[in-house]
């Protein structure tokens, strides 16, 4: 009997030890939430643990929000969890913006932490103003480039000062829009100057004109001031335009040209050939003519003296001609002896 008596102290002693050590971990957390006010059930910290919550998170994150004077419970922060959210991000949010004066719900906080916006940042940035390079620094073009009706081109740079919009966070454009709608304007602003030389004058209108078109509209920020940081003269794009436009046209007009040219080519080499054709058709009446004489001559149609007569005249023709330096033409078909 004293044997089993030891057994069951051995057995009651190390259920204790074992106790103490699994309720170690939760009685600091417990004992730290219950004197900071933001008292944590034990039961409940024990089903934070059978949940897989990290309960020292949840615990600090209470006791910082009590301490603030923002009354979150451990509920709340443990469901926020469990849907991935970030409970220390969200808790400091709303902590900073009750410093600044701003209105920030639980609900609206834990909404934007869920659509995956930094919500600490953005409520930073809405008590501390952002400042926005465009284009961005780093990316593939260095300014915004941009042409005056005078054909001068003009390479701006800008800086967007931007606060963050927490009503219009949840669905709202990012930095990417603003930057876009500011290069944007600044374009359409550039582009409908007569010259360039007024935009050097007065590169603040740019600013004005930017500024009046409401480009903050459907984006999570408010658009504070937009300032021309720097802008250069670039190329006389106009100039170019017109160079690479003559240059164009007189291609144009050479081709045209050379087709009249070969058009031309082409007429002449069939005048060559019609009259070669109208030659040959000529020999070929020619060559009548002997076949001619000869019938008249069987036919009695032509007598002796009529031949040695047409000869006389031809042989006149022909010296005459000779005697005036003119080319006497074709020889008179030869006709069969007699």
């Amino acid at each position: 009997m004293p044997g089993i008596g030891w057994a069951v102290v051995a057995v009651v002693f190390i259920f204790i030890v074992f106790f103490l050590i699994i309720a170690g971990q939760f009685i600091s957390l417990w004992v730290q939430a219950w004197l900071s006010g933001a008292y944590v059930g034990f039961t409940q910290l024990i089903g934070m643990r059978l949940r897989k919550v990290d309960i020292r998170t949840i615990v600090i994150s209470r006791i910082r929000a009590v301490k603030a004077g923002i009354e979150i419970s451990a509920d709340q922060l443990e469901s926020h969890f469990l849907a991935g959210g970030r409970v220390p991000n969200v808790v400091s949010a709303m902590i900073a913006a009750q410093n600044a004066g701003i209105e920030l719900p639980w609900n609206v906080s834990t909404a934007i932490d869920l659509a995956g916006r930094d919500i600490l940042e953005a409520v930073n940035t809405s008590v501390n103003p952002k400042v926005i390079d465009c284009p961005t620094a780093g990316g593939p073009r260095l300014t915004i480039d941009a042409v005056a009706q005078d054909g001068i081109q003009l390479k701006a740079k800008a800086r967007v000062t931007v606060r963050t919009n927490l009503g219009r966070l949840i669905g709202g454009a990012t930095e990417e829009t603003i930057i876009a709608r500011v290069g944007e304007g600044i374009v359409t602003t550039i582009g409908s100057a007569k010259t360039h030389k007024a935009v050097l004058e007065n590169p603040d209108n740019i600013s004005k004109v930017v500024m009046g078109k409401g480009l903050d509209a459907g984006t999570a920020f408010e658009i504070l001031s937009i300032d021309i940081a720097d802008i250069d003269v670039g190329e006389n794009i106009g100039a170019k335009l017109q160079a690479d436009q003559a240059d164009a046209d007189k291609r144009r007009f050479q081709a045209e040209a050379e087709k009249r040219r070969a058009m031309a080519v082409a007429e002449e080499q069939e005048f060559k050939a019609q009259v070669q054709k109208n030659q040959a058709l000529v020999v070929l009446a020619e060559a009548e003519v002997p076949k001619a004489m000869a019938e008249a001559f069987r036919s009695g149609n032509m007598g002796i003296m009529d031949y040695y007569r047409m000869k006389n005249i031809q042989s006149d023709t022909h010296m005459r001609s000779a005697i005036a330096g003119e080319d006497a033409g074709p020889q008179a078909p030869t006709t069969p002896p007699l």
